[in-house]
This record gives C-alpha cells, structure tokens and sequence, in this order.
C-alpha cells in the first residue's frame, strides 16, 4: 500500500451480512484503502449472543466483499486497541452510535483518532434493517438441531462463565429464553436450559427418584425444544444402567440437546440435598468412568458433552475422593465437570475450585448454588467456573404463587383479589405465546 493511500478502518461483526454493511464498505471505499476490524467471536459474545458464524467464517465471507481490501481481528468491542496499532486516517462508522450501548466506546475513538489528527466517518444509519433484527426474525423461525447441539460448545470458547436457568415445560422455556436485563456494559441474559430431573418430577407431582423415565422426560425436552433456541443441558441422574445409557445419549444428540450430565451414584436414586439423611450410594470410580467410555463411544458427532458430576461432598467422602474422582472422570473422557455441595457457606465448592485449577488437565467446570446461592457468577467466573446452573428457581417461586393465588379464591370466594394481587392479565398471558396473535 502507498503511503499516499488513506487507510480507512471499519468495525463490525458481520454475523449477517446485510445491506447496511454494504453502503459502510461503498462509503469507506470513498476515502482510501479498507480496513475491516472483524469482532472476534469472544468479542461479540462479551456484549450479546455468540455468533451464528465464527470468526474464520465470517472472515473469508468479508474478504470477498467488494470494496474490502484487508480484515484485521477486532478482539474486543473496544476500537482502541485496532485504532492505536493501524493509526488510520479515518474511521468509518453509522451514525446510530451516537446513542446507546456504544456511546462511550464512539468517544474512546474519537479521543484515539486525536492523537494522529483522524477524522471519525458517520454516515447516515440503513434504516429498516439491522443485523439484531435478522438474528430475531431467525430466531422467531427456530433452530435446526444440528445448530442448537453445537451451541454449547462455541459459548464455552468464547464466554468466560455461562448462566443456566432451570426449564420444566413449555413456558418455563419461553421464560428462559426471553428474560433479560439491561445492566452496565450490556445486555445480561441467560445462555442456555437445565431440564432438571428434580423440577421436572414435581411438575408432574412425582418423587425425584428417576420415577419419570428418560422417555418421558423427551416428551418434556421437544415441548421446549419447540419454542426456544437456547442450547439445552439435561440432567441425567445416574445414567441408568450402561446399556441404556448409551441408547439415551444417542437420542438426545439426535434431538439437538447439547450436554448431559449424570451423578456418580448407584442404586435407586435420591435428591442430592437429603445429603446423608437417606441412604445414598457412590457409585465406584472404574463403573462410573466406563459409563462415560460407553456413552462417549456411542455418540454420532463430538458436539455432544457429557459431563460428570461427583457427589463425594454430599455423602461426606471428603475433598480428596472428590479430586481423585475428577482426574479419573476426566480420564474417561468427561468433557466437564460438576462439583456438588449442599454446605451453606461454599467454602467446600471454593477450596475444590482452588485446587482444580492446578489440575494438568481441566474440562469446564460446573456448579449448581442452590444452598451457597449468595455466591454471584463473578465469585465463580474468579474461581475458573463457566457454567453456573439455577437449578431449581423457577418451579420454587412458581409454587408459593400458585398457593397464594389458590386460598384467594377460597378465602374470598370470588378471583378479584387473586387476579389483582397474583396474577397477570389474559393479554399478558397471550402476549408470552407465539402465534397467539
């Protein structure tokens, strides 16, 4: 390139390509020679969803754009880093970040483009059409099982800890994949669905004592399959005997569910929190490592995750037998591992953490904080989690609800004070359902 040629930078993501990207590149190419800062795929999922397309996708599609003379990684939504190392002599941006989200990141490049006399480009923003409205018309058309299976596996290499919500039915799943946040720094939403074995039986007025088979329990998993797109992580209880656990995975990889998970116990099943209350058997290290074997074995695609969780801390088989366990899951070619404690204080799932991260080899790691709830993601994502499962919350705060709204009508004999009190209005109800308007 000459050095009387102007370079010109331009920033996106490009996950859909669409009209407006073109009419940035056309306008860009008015000023010099083109350089794409293309986000990273760590980059995009630090402020929104992952991508649909990773980055060495996008980056050939964007090479071969008319217009386009270089691609450079963008590995943060920050500009500055990119701006500071290329030094162009403009940045070429629509005008529709003027306001929003990406307010204070306009300013730091404006600030940056000072240093060298740069000069900021803002054409007028393509109205009618945005990359976040594609993504929700696909959204709204669903997801092909092969996309959602592999979906677990790329927002574990791009995010540093995910959050998971329990699912029991279909509007639980709705709830899941639709509720968000507006914090600082972004949008806060949660990245995929529990089915776990222990809201799902209560749903259906059963014990969790792996009553509700794993055919069932697939009747549960394509209700909300149905009307989400989120990856989904079921929960296996033990697996069941070796045989059919193999035939189990086989059906929800087929079916597009990312992971399962299975507790290292034997013998009829009980809850994990009754602790040592009831009787409750480990399974031995040699049977429970060649479960994994098999069901690792039995799989299609290396999409699917199995994950081991230990209960060791439950029945007070201590820290030791835990990590011994670990290292032999792993082994057996666990692709994560769940740590479960029913300790109030978390001290146990911090001291377990601590050590695992010294580990040679480590797979992501899992915790459920249903008694140590007062630990946040950010106290895991320090202790090197990246999954951390809520996982039972829904069904919970349901019940109470229900009850409530249940002994208004009694009380009062009519649905006034329940329907104002406790519940939301019909449309509202309406509203949640796709397809009902």
């Amino acid at each position: 390139m000459s050095k009387a040629v102007k370079k010109v930078y331009v920033g996106m993501a490009a996950d859909i390509i669409h009209e407006g990207h073109l009419n940035i590149i056309a306008e860009a190419r008015k000023y010099g020679y083109v350089i794409v800062g293309l986000l990273t795929d760590e980059a995009i999922a630090s402020y929104k969803r992952i991508p649909y397309t990773d980055y060495d996708h996008r980056k050939i599609i964007v090479e071969s754009l008319k217009g386009v003379d270089e691609v450079v990684p963008q590995k943060s939504l920050d500009y500055v880093p990119n701006l500071q190392k290329i030094r162009p002599d403009f940045l070429v941006h629509g005008d529709d970040w003027q306001t929003g989200i990406q307010k204070k990141t306009r300013q730091r490049a404006i600030e940056a483009l000072k240093m060298w006399n740069g000069k900021l480009i803002e054409p007028k923003y393509t109205k009618g059409i945005s990359s976040s409205q594609l993504i929700e018309a696909v959204k709204k058309r669903g997801i092909t099982p092969d996309m959602r299976l592999k979906s677990l596996r790329l927002m574990l290499s791009v995010r540093p800890t995910l959050r998971v919500m329990e699912a029991h039915n279909g509007i639980t799943g709705l709830i899941v994949e639709k509720s968000k946040v507006y914090v600082s720094g972004g949008v806060r939403e949660f990245d995929a669905l529990w089915l776990s074995s222990l809201t799902v039986s209560t749903s259906k007025g059963k014990p969790d004592t792996e009553l509700v088979d794993f055919y069932s329990r697939f009747q549960t998993v394509e209700e909300i399959l149905e009307v989400t797109t989120k990856p989904i992580i079921i929960d296996g209880d033990t697996g069941g005997e070796i045989e059919h656990f193999q035939f189990n995975v086989r059906t929800m990889e087929r079916l597009g569910v990312s992971a399962v998970i299975i507790e290292d116990k034997i013998g009829l099943k009980r809850n994990s929190l009754f602790g040592t209350d009831v009787f409750q058997e480990q399974d031995s290290i040699e049977h429970f490592s060649e479960k994994i074997r098999a069901g690792k074995d039995a799989l299609i695609t290396d999409d699917f995750m199995i994950f081991a969780r230990i209960e060791s801390l439950i029945l007070n088989n201590g820290m030791n037998d835990a990590l011994k366990r670990a290292k032999a899951y792993i082994s057996a070619g666990a692709d994560g591992i769940m740590i479960h404690s029913k300790k109030k204080d978390g001290q146990e799932i911090i001291d377990f953490c601590k050590t695992y991260q010294k580990f040679d080899i480590k797979v992501p790691l899992v915790v459920v904080p249903s008694t140590f709830s007062h630990m946040s993601v950010s106290d895991f994502e320090k202790l090197g989690v990246q999954i951390v499962i809520y996982g039972n919350h829904l069904v919970r705060s349901a019940y109470p609800a229900m009850v409530k709204t249940a002994e208004s009508i009694l009380k009062h004999d009519r649905g006034l004070e329940a329907s104002d009190d406790y519940c939301i209005s019909i449309n509202e109800v309406l509203a949640l359902i796709p397809g009902n308007k």
